[in-house]
């Protein structure tokens, strides 16, 4: 494995959820980043968020650390058309990042058909994924879906050329497993891969199909959340938080369970590492939003991919200063990384 990554949230907002992270104080950005490549053994981030200032930010940070930036601005509900201007202005920010090390790549947006509009039936994030599940409502549009597939893909071509005019690094992009992407305008091919119980006996098949494509794959997301079983939800372990409450609280009388989290992250290494991907990034480093908390119905840790944990308080910590401390993912994640090339 050549790029030995974690995800990096620098603040993501969608219609309905609140920010992924309210506040980017430069000096913890600075210091995590530093974590990351000297204790978690990382030589790779993927560093994403709404804001491509903020990308930005941490990306120097990062560089400056020996960490391989994964420049990702990851926009949400926007159209085709405000995606390929908003990934322009974006791609002349990672070009300024890019002239202090060529050691950056650009991520041309995440799972757009599910996060933005125009690509699939549904107004919000959650009608998206709705009618995805949904075959009848894909059935019912007045195009086929080998057309759908056909603008999408169109507009991945119009964008990533867009992106080339300013950037002049690599280019990828965090494909959904279910968007049948056309590689050829792209450099590396990446692909949010979770496990889960529908597809954990195919994992490798899964992962073996992208190399097709004669192209480096990288697995831009894998994780796990932190309760008992949150192995067979994969990407839909934060599903069991409800913020409709005040405080937010559990759906779900999960048990928590680190252990079980740092299991499917090595796991999941160890596959990937036999299957030679080049790249593979954990989701995700720290989980801002999903704090821990000692009553079980409002620890949201339990839902979070975070290798660290959220605190209201940086007291007692081995890391002073930082509002987290490391699970025992964190550890399995810097052994594994350690002890490969």
């Amino acid at each position: 494995m050549q790029r030995k990554g974690i995800n990096y949230d620098t603040g993501f907002t969608r219609i309905g959820a609140p920010p992924s992270r309210e506040a980017l104080v430069p000096d913890q950005v600075r210091r995590e980043m530093e974590i990351i490549a000297r204790d978690l053994h990382c030589n790779a981030v993927r560093i994403s968020g709404s804001d491509p200032a903020r990308i930005a930010l941490a990306a120097e940070y990062a560089l400056e650390h020996g960490l391989e930036v994964w420049f990702a601005p990851f926009p949400a509900e926007m159209t085709p058309d405000e995606l390929t201007r908003y990934f322009a202005e974006a791609a002349q920010r990672a070009e300024h990042v890019r002239q202090h090390s060529q050691r950056v790549v650009f991520v041309l947006g995440c799972e757009m058909s599910l996060f933005n509009s125009g690509f699939v039936p549904g107004a919000t994030y959650v009608e998206r994924m709705q009618a995805m599940m949904n075959p009848q409502a894909l059935a019912n549009l007045s195009v086929s879906p080998d057309d759908l597939i056909q603008q999408f893909n169109a507009f991945l071509r119009q964008s990533a050329t867009a992106v080339r005019e300013h950037f002049g690094g690599p280019i990828t992009y965090a494909s959904g497993p279910w968007e049948l992407v056309d590689w050829t305008s792209f450099d590396i091919v990446g692909v949010d891969l979770y496990r889960d119980v529908s597809n954990r006996a195919s994992y490798r098949e899964l992962v073996r199909a992208y190399f097709t494509y004669e192209r480096p794959v990288a697995i831009t997301e894998f994780g796990c959340c932190t309760f008992r079983g949150a192995a067979d939800r994969g990407s839909l372990g934060w599903a069991i938080v409800d913020r409709s409450t005040q405080p937010p609280q559990l759906t779900e009388a999960v048990v928590r369970d680190e252990q079980a989290q740092a299991d499917e992250l090595l796991d999941t290494l160890t596959i990937l590492d036999e299957e030679n991907v080049d790249s593979a990034f954990w989701f995700t480093f720290a989980s801002y939003s999903y704090p821990y908390h000692a009553d079980p119905q409002h620890d949201l840790d339990r839902a979070a991919y975070g290798v660290v944990k959220i605190l209201d308080s940086a007291t007692g910590n081995i890391y002073p200063g930082m509002p987290w401390e490391p699970k025992r993912a964190f550890y399995a994640l810097a052994d594994y990384y350690a002890q490969t090339t």
